[in-house]
Order: C-alpha cells, then structure tokens, then sequence
C-alpha cells in the first residue's frame, strides 16, 4: 500500500498491552476485574446519588457526573482491550479507531474539566460558605457542566480534526492496546512538527488549564484551613478534600507522564503502562476513594440497603 492508495485503509492492528503469550489470560482476568468493579461501583454510586435526597447537592451532582464519565469512557476502551487478550489477531476497522479515539478524548477532556469544577465547589465551600449556595445555585452548576462537556467537545474534535487530515502509509500497526494520538501519528506518512505541536497545544488545554484551576483552588482552600483555630475543625476541611486530591494526582499525573513528554524521552511501551493508570485504574478507585472516604455517602448507602431489606 503507498500513499496514493492510503484511502483504501480500512483497519489497524492493534499490538495490545503484551506480545507475551503467557500473560494474555492472566491479563484478560486481571482486567475484567477491573472493569467489573468500576462498572458496579461507578453505577452504585450515581444509583446513591439518585436515590438519596440530601446528596442532591452541588458537590455529589458533580460527583454523579464525574462517575459518569469514568463509567464510559472505561467502557469505550476496556472491552476492545479485553477482547485482544483473547483473539488471535486484535484488529479494529479505520471507522471503529475513529470512534473509539472520539470517544476517548471526549471524555477524558470532560473528566479533566469535572474534576477542576469539583475543586471549585470545595473552594467555595470552604473558604466562602456564607454564600455558597448563592455561588453554586443549580445554574451555576448546569452552565460549568455545559462547560465541561463542551471542552470534551473541544477537545475531540481538535484531536480528530488534526488525525483526519493524515494519510497513513503501508503500516497499519498500532503500538498501542487502543487508537490513541501518539501512535497513530506514528504511522502517518504526512505528519509533521505541526501535528506534534497541536497535540501539545491542544492537551495542555485539556490539562493544563484544569490544573491550574485546581492549584489555585487548593491554595485559596489551604490557607483558609490553616486559619481554623479548631483542630477538629482543620481535620473535617482537610477530610472533605482529601479523596478528590488523590483521584487529582493520579489522573493527572498519568496523563501527563504520557502526553507532555516527546516520544523520544518516554517510549510507547512505557506510555501503554502510564495510561492504564487513567483508562483503567482510576475509574475503578474514584468510586471506593469517596464511598470509603465520604461519610454521607456511607451513610445514604446504609439507608438504601436498610430500605431494600425492610421492603
């Protein structure tokens, strides 16, 4: 196949996340259990959030979006992961990559966004609490969730718009165990600095600018927490944010090891395992991170389970 003919690509080949065939089976289990726990406790804790009236608040309206997100974009790439532990060859048609890696920025752009309107509310609710339910009334919380997806959007869209204009040569395997931006600018046969710097331009929007949000947010918060003359006082404060800064450096952090660094400094192979981190990983913990660390959430689930078995 040469470039005059890359229209007639129709497929990709998918290395996956190990060549080694001794691993395939123990990885296929060790992932379905991942996803099987991120699917229940994603779904459990919007069920919870639902059910339970006095967690229709700003804080759990943006945590039931947040495991939305984690929830779909979890379902987008596990399962064609799942299935290449298991096939002989792991192969995905040009339309289904297309698809997937839509899908993919889409929502890891919202995820960024969610957790920095996330960081907000807390900052509102701790160094202003006279006024939040002013400042976070239910519009302000509809327009920053338009917000949020509306960056999702952003972000997939220039993310596609920068791989549509490629052309790909004879080689149509993916270095990767999904259709991701840096692999597949790998086998383009026209990419360029250009399509290397919107990648860069375009993901450090996408995490970036949350960070800097949420840093900001946390200083504010911090030194407010540092004023509470009550210890027990500075204890809840720092509880209340706690599950959201771990979720925070772990989603970040993996995203960025992958994306802000040049291929020449992190190989692809080390990349696959840096994006497990936010593909896999932290969809399954954020739901345990604020059931376990959250005691309204404990406690609405006693009373859903007290209600199921007394029904």
């Amino acid at each position: 196949m040469t470039a005059d003919n890359t229209s007639s690509v129709t497929e990709f080949i998918l290395t996956g996340l190990t060549d080694q065939p001794e691993l395939q089976i123990p990885f296929f289990f060790l992932f379905l259990g991942f996803y099987v726990v991120t699917v229940a406790g994603n779904l459990g804790l919007m069920t919870l959030i639902g059910l339970n009236s006095h967690l229709h608040i700003p804080m759990y309206f943006f945590l039931f979006n947040l495991s939305f997100i984690d929830f779909s974009y979890s379902t987008t790439l596990t399962p064609k992961m799942l299935m290449g532990f298991v096939s002989e060859k792991n192969i995905i048609s040009y339309a289904g990559c297309m698809t997937q890696f839509f899908f993919f920025c889409f929502f890891v752009f919202s995820e960024s966004y969610i957790l920095s309107a996330m960081a907000y509310d807390r900052y509102v609710a701790i160094c202003k609490p006279l006024v939040y339910t002013v400042t976070m009334s239910p519009q302000v919380c509809l327009l920053l969730l338009l917000g949020v997806y509306g960056m999702g959007v952003f972000g997939a869209v220039a993310h596609m718009g920068n791989i549509m204009i490629m052309t790909f040569c004879a080689d149509n395997l993916v270095n990767h165990y999904m259709c991701d931006i840096i692999p597949l600018l790998e086998l383009s046969c026209n990419s360029s600095y250009i399509n290397l710097l919107v990648v860069f331009i375009v993901v450090t929007i996408g995490i970036g600018v949350p960070i800097v949000t949420i840093f900001i947010s946390y200083g504010f918060i911090l030194f407010t927490i540092l004023h509470i003359s009550s210890t027990e006082g500075q204890s809840k404060a720092f509880s209340t944010c706690s599950s959201h800064i771990i979720v925070v450096s772990l989603f970040f952090g993996s995203g960025a090891f992958m994306y802000l660094k040049p291929p020449s400094i992190l190989p692809l192979d080390q990349g696959k395992v840096s994006s497990i981190f936010y593909t896999s990983v932290v969809p399954m913990f954020n739901p345990v991170l604020y059931s376990l660390r959250n005691k309204d959430v404990k406690i609405a689930l006693k009373k859903t389970l007290s209600r199921k078995i007394f029904s």
